[in-house]
């Protein structure tokens, strides 16, 4: 690619775009004879002219005025580019490890709101994939589930679970009306039977538990629920939505898991745009929590 000088062309393009040696200088911090020197340079090197030099100023030939037009045009590009780069740079980030079905059925739909109120932080959402604190993920935050954990941990929601199922499925079965009659139903299973055979045995309850499908995490056990397949142990805090729209309905308010929650966890430090993160999601936490009252017979 064969150009002439940059320099020369830097200082001819804002003299183009003004006709005028001087107001070029002033942009160009520099002098009008140094942009004339320039401009001089260029036509030099392309043998042709650029400008008229008349008494009172100066005025573009038509070379000048096609050469103008190009180096405006490119010079723009570059620099809307640089500004894209730089800005980019300067963004705000916050970073999260965060477990699917949390993102799915909590955290998701609450996010366009974070980025209404924070336009200016870019929020980017990991798998934990086995790490059970933000340093071990590389994120600013984390949310896990289980027991207290250790560190600086806030609980965020309980991960109590509760007999759930969708309208369409009581539509089609006869009443269940006690914690024995589910029995008699396609209970579904979150990766082992172990779940619902610990909340029948809770409550009392002998015989052999229903050997339902068995799902290898909750996104998919739920989705089952919401199409009518049959009755889950779903966490009550990340289907609050689904309870609030009625499409989904809890059975018993008899619990599983109510030793469990899960937690917002961070590291020792945290960046500016990882406490306004941090603050929110307990923000949000709050106004999700609801009284569930399971319905009556049915």
């Amino acid at each position: 690619m064969k150009l002439p000088p940059l320099p020369t062309l830097r200082a001819f393009e804002a003299a183009a775009r003004r006709e005028s040696f001087l107001q070029a200088a002033t942009e160009l911090g520099m002098t009008a004879a140094a942009v004339s020197q320039h401009v001089k340079a260029l036509e030099d090197w392309l043998g042709l002219s650029l400008f008229e030099r008349r008494p009172r100023g100066v005025r573009l030939t038509a070379h000048g005025r096609e050469l103008g037009a190009a180096c405006s045009e490119g010079l723009g590009h570059i620099a809307r580019a640089v500004e894209r780069l730089t800005a980019r740079k300067h963004i705000a980030r916050a970073s999260l490890a965060c477990m699917p079905s949390v993102v799915n059925h909590w955290l998701g739909p609450r996010l366009p709101r974070f980025r209404a109120a924070h336009p200016e932080i870019q929020v980017s959402i990991v798998y934990p994939l086995g790490a059970l604190t933000p340093n071990e993920a590389g994120t600013d935050l984390l949310i896990g589930h289980g027991t207290r954990p250790p560190g600086r941990a806030e609980r965020i929601l309980p991960a109590a679970t509760r007999p759930t199922c969708s309208p369409s499925y009581l539509e089609r079965h006869r009443q269940i009306t006690s914690p024995a009659d589910l029995l008699n139903h396609d209970l579904l299973h979150d990766a082992t039977e172990a779940a619902w055979q610990s909340w029948l045995a809770a409550r009392g309850i002998k015989g052999l538990t229903p050997s339902g499908p068995l799902y290898a995490d909750f996104n998919l056990l739920v989705s089952s629920v919401l199409s009518g397949l049959g009755i889950g142990l779903c966490p009550t805090a990340l289907i609050t939505d689904h309870l609030a729209a009625g499409t989904l309905k809890v059975l018993f308010d008899e619990a599983a898991d109510e030793d469990k929650a899960y937690w917002l966890l961070s590291g020792a430090e945290l960046s500016e745009p990882a406490v306004i993160l941090w603050d929110w999601l307990l923000v949000e936490a709050d106004l999700s929590r609801v009284t569930i009252t399971p319905p009556g017979p049915n």
